[in-house]
């Protein structure tokens, strides 16, 4: 039986995503993407005209938006921004060891394989980032938060919790990226001049 079009387009780039998150852009070709995908030769370059590049961009975009909501369901249903930072952190925790520690951030080493470029890729990288920033500020500005303040503090959040990921994964030990998290929430809500909300945490 043959498979819709659509899907077959839908299981090229979920399988991409999966290997430029794990591998990068440079290490993943498009025979191991085929292969891995079970997709016939020939359907990639039918669904995805502009090669690997374009592949890549919307693979990308598709791992990104999708953590990206998952964060944005977690801030908006915390009690507060210390509920907020922690939750982001737990549920980056959960990922990275429910993928056996081989997935970390979907966009970072595609990302850092494109920095200083341009493209679609560098595009796409950018633009998610920036709307997780810009989700987070706006939840920032939700709690009290001055505009300034609010882009400050959520590229504080947002830097902190990739580094502490990215330091988790290599040493295959999640516990970094909790104490980043508890300890980045503090100074979020001092900075808010808050007395704390949500979950305390031992570093008060």
């Amino acid at each position: 039986m043959t498979k819709p079009r659509g899907e077959t387009r839908a299981r090229i780039l979920r399988t991409a995503a999966e290997l430029f998150q794990r591998q990068g852009y440079g290490a993943t070709g498009l025979n191991q993407v085929l292969a891995e995908s079970g997709a016939p030769k020939g359907s990639l370059y039918f669904h995805f005209p502009r090669g690997k590049e374009q592949l890549a961009a919307e693979a990308v975009a598709l791992a990104g938006g999708e953590l990206g909501e998952r964060m944005a369901s977690v801030v908006g249903s915390a009690a507060g921004p210390r509920d907020a930072v922690v939750g982001v952190g737990e549920l980056l925790a959960d990922e990275l060891r429910e993928s056996g520690f081989r997935d970390g951030c979907p966009l970072a080493t595609v990302a850092l394989e494109q920095a200083g470029g341009d493209g679609p890729i560098s595009e796409v990288c950018q633009l998610t980032y920036d709307t997780w920033l810009l989700g987070l500020s706006d939840s920032l500005r939700g709690w009290g938060a001055a505009d300034d303040e609010a882009a400050e503090l959520a590229e504080l959040v947002l830097s902190s919790l990739q580094g502490a990921l990215l330091l988790a994964q290599v040493r295959r030990d999640t516990a970094v990226i909790s104490t980043v998290a508890r300890r980045v929430a503090s100074v979020v809500v001092r900075s808010l001049g808050e007395q704390g909300s949500g979950t305390q945490d031992s570093e008060k």
